[in-house]
């Protein structure tokens, strides 16, 4: 009983967001809502132009349309907070809130971790195995891997969430940062963490540096491959691996740094957490779009049939 009484103590925490300067707020409000804005119409152009475009249903698309909703939802999970937070002194969330936020969080980043191996997977077999690719890669495989993808991120989510909901939350109550997380919420717990904290990084961090050193030791058995053996398409299949070692390195830098280490405070934290979950989103829709050739021209492709179909109206 008393345990419960401690637990039910704290019931919102108070978010101190990235500055208290009303100045600085204003105009951290522009910069971060026309990045959340552009994160929106570069993700949902991609999601489109793959749904509409026949020449684009094919698995490595499949697979990109699944990143830009995740990258989407990831974004949306922590932006619209911050926006709100940066516009008025109110930053106050509710614990039941912060376990949501926490949640869809790690559910959508989990999920997001696999397809970028999904993603390394198809290229490997489209490199290794040309002429099987199709076969391989075919669409009952897509589905069900990004689907098993998306329950690896519920898994690993449930586990994060589940940690902390065990632990007593008594006050204090501020949380340095402006969205809700799993190494700054822990530490506002009423008891020794120590064995917590060893678990959210072996779960968190380990995941994400064995994912990121799989995902550089493929792709430079696939950049290998292209440069021995490939000869037709050889510029294409380059620029393809390298737009998408750009994207994993921009998700997987940050992640490693928050993630992948004893949850001390440093002064870097709330920079990387800024680009993690605001730049990161944005950045993978602008790079998909503007370093891939086939997807600017499905692009102009729906462009023009969207300006068309408004004319004849």
């Amino acid at each position: 009983m008393e345990q419960q009484n401690l637990t039910s103590t704290v019931t919102e925490f108070v978010l101190l967001g990235l500055t208290q300067s009303p100045e600085i707020q204003r105009c951290l409000f522009i910069i971060f809502f026309i990045v959340y804005l552009t994160t929106w119409v570069g993700n949902v152009t991609i999601i489109i132009t793959v749904i509409t475009e026949h020449q684009l249903h094919t698995p490595m698309y499949f697979l990109l349309a699944n990143l830009a909703f995740l990258d989407v939802s990831d974004s949306s999970v922590t932006a619209p907070k911050l926006l709100l937070g940066l516009l008025s002194q109110h930053r106050a969330i509710s614990f039941n809130e912060c376990i949501l936020q926490m949640f869809f969080f790690h559910f959508f980043a989990g999920a997001a971790i696999l397809v970028f191996v999904l993603m390394a997977v198809d290229r490997y077999v489209a490199i290794y195995k040309p002429l099987r690719y199709l076969n391989i890669m075919n669409q009952g495989v897509c589905v069900g891997l990004v689907a098993g993808a998306w329950m690896g991120g519920l898994a690993h989510s449930i586990v994060q969430i589940g940690l902390v909901l065990q632990l007593p939350f008594c006050g204090p109550n501020v949380l340095d940062n402006f969205y809700c997380d799993v190494p700054q919420v822990i530490k506002l717990a009423c008891t020794d963490t120590y064995l917590v904290e060893l678990l959210m990084v072996t779960n968190s961090g380990m995941l994400v540096i064995i994912m990121f050193i799989i995902l550089l030791i493929s792709y430079t058995i696939i950049l290998v491959k292209i440069k021995k053996h490939v000869t037709d398409g050889k510029r294409k299949a380059l620029s393809t691996c390298g737009t998408q070692i750009t994207v994993v390195c921009l998700q997987f830098i940050p992640s490693t740094f928050i993630y992948a280490r004893p949850f001390r405070k440093f002064p870097m934290d709330k920079m990387a957490s800024v680009f993690f979950t605001l730049i990161t989103p944005m950045m993978n829709a602008m790079i998909y779009t503007l370093k891939n050739a086939e997807m600017k021209k499905a692009i102009r492709r729906l462009m023009r049939r969207i300006l068309f179909s408004e004319r004849k109206l």
